[in-house]
């Protein structure tokens, strides 16, 4: 059995939903998917079984749940700011809009409510290294036309580049976002103190940067001048 977070039992909410809610999140952020029982998300919220059924119908609904409740704000926010990014004439500035577009809101929501936090992103990380065939489900019906829509508007700036090279490097972008939230603190040591993991807006500049250089970076099948093979003598 998981043991029961002393954070989320020493808080009791007077909305027993939400109070499952938060203790299914905390949960899942920190053993997995699979190895959480319902009767481990009740224990923790001060609730029993019956009561998490009542409310979500079953495990993979809580989880739907968490990721609607959380990703719906910030769904919307980037949506906002890409549809503005998208007008931007100079391509080049376009291109810096529509990824600051992507990267903002995870840092900006301060509040785990509004789609952001710490605990929550730290949750996404997990259930996307689960491999669980439930949680893909949520995390592609969450994300995908979100997700879809960056990459289009990526591609509308970068015409010369294939689509496939931009869904890598937007991959990787994903995964460059998720460590920066959950371990700031690794910045803050390998910078021997030079450096603040902690300070977002120096976060959002320097991963905009980075992957604005990588999005026009050489396609994979076009290497550099310099380094491509030269035919061997004969």
């Amino acid at each position: 059995m998981v043991r029961k977070p002393a954070n989320v039992a020493s808080a009791r909410k007077p909305n027993m939903r939400e109070a499952i809610l938060a203790a299914a999140e905390e949960l899942f952020s920190t053993h997995g998917f699979t190895a959480v029982s319902v009767r481990d998300i009740a224990q923790a919220a001060g609730a029993n079984p019956g009561s998490v059924t009542y409310h979500f119908a079953t495990k993979d609904g809580l989880l739907l749940e968490i990721y609607r409740r959380h990703c719906g704000p910030m769904n919307l926010r980037r949506s906002e700011l890409l549809a503005a990014a998208r007008r931007v004439r100079d391509l080049q500035d376009r291109l810096e809009a529509i990824v600051r577009a992507y990267v903002l809101p995870a840092f900006t929501s301060g509040s785990d409510l509004a789609g952001g936090g710490t605990r929550f992103t730290r949750l996404r990380a997990v259930m996307s290294a689960e491999g669980n065939e439930v949680v893909r489900r949520i995390i592609a019906q969450t994300f995908d036309d979100t997700s879809n829509a960056f990459i289009d508007a990526i591609c509308e700036s970068l015409p010369h580049i294939p689509r496939t090279d931009i869904v890598w490097r937007g991959h990787f972008l994903l995964g460059a976002l998720y460590y920066s939230l959950v371990t700031p603190e690794r910045v803050s040591r390998l910078s021997r103190g030079s450096a603040d993991g902690t300070d977002a807006g120096h976060a959002i500049e320097q991963l905009v940067r980075a992957t604005v250089a990588s999005m026009q970076a050489a396609p994979l099948d076009q290497a550099p001048p310099s380094r491509r093979k030269t035919p061997a003598k004969t």
